[in-house]
């Protein structure tokens, strides 16, 4: 379970580049614009095609909800300079007891420019730094390198490949399976990497409540 500490939309990462805060209201039409995309769509598990109409506001309301219930992380990704207009979304879900699952969509027109890393890499950060979970996963379908290569410079380590269910696509599709364990974050990044104040106001050992966690629940790839 996430900390009280994330459950409020004052809570917000920042990294050099990006701002990541909660989904508002008012980012409907511009996730609309780039999670209506075909190309986008198509590489999710939960983004539908086409794209129906009030889809951008279900999903702002829902993932809201499970950022007030400690029940997931879901951001916003803005950029500090430049247009301020939401442009991606990562979220991390509570996938079993002590494992939590990420995904993450970027609009097409800023791909390459390393913004999918650089919040993986904070988000990362923020549940080995604010829960007790053991290891994160992810996964990306084959024909997708992009997401592959950013799960990789994120530190994650290729599991294998297989069928996995993809609501939004219909039915079982070829994935490759990632997965980042505490062990190898503390190993690979000398454990936390710089967080912002706002986070270090929790103990990094905030509890998991494995109780509470929904072995049903799956990381948005929105």
């Amino acid at each position: 379970m996430f900390p009280d500490l994330t459950r409020d939309d004052i809570f917000r990462l920042e990294t050099e580049r990006l701002w990541l805060r909660w989904p508002r209201a008012s980012d409907a039409a511009a996730i609309t614009a780039f999670a209506s995309l075909p190309e986008v769509a198509q590489m999710t598990d939960a983004i539908p095609h086409p794209y129906p109409a009030g889809e951008a506001d279900r999903f702002i309301f829902n993932a809201r909800a499970e950022n007030a219930a400690g029940k997931a992380l879901h951001f916003a990704l803005t950029r500090k300079n430049g247009p301020r207009a939401v442009f991606g979304l990562v979220s991390a879900v509570i996938e079993a007891p002590g494992e939590i699952a990420v995904g993450y969509i970027i609009a097409p027109e800023m791909w390459g420019e390393g913004y999918a890393s650089e919040a993986a890499r904070i988000v990362i950060d923020t549940v080995f730094g604010l829960t007790q979970a053991r290891r994160i996963v992810a996964n990306a379908r084959v024909n997708n390198p992009r997401s592959r290569a950013v799960l990789e410079k994120s530190g994650f380590v290729y599991i294998d490949s297989g069928l996995d269910l993809l609501p939004a696509r219909g039915g079982l599709h070829p994935c490759d399976r990632f997965e980042l364990t505490r062990a190898k974050w503390r190993t690979s990044f000398h454990g936390l990497r710089t967080l912002p104040a706002m986070t270090q106001q929790a103990p990094a050992t905030a509890v998991l409540s494995e109780s509470l966690a929904d072995p049903k629940a799956k990381a948005l790839e929105y």
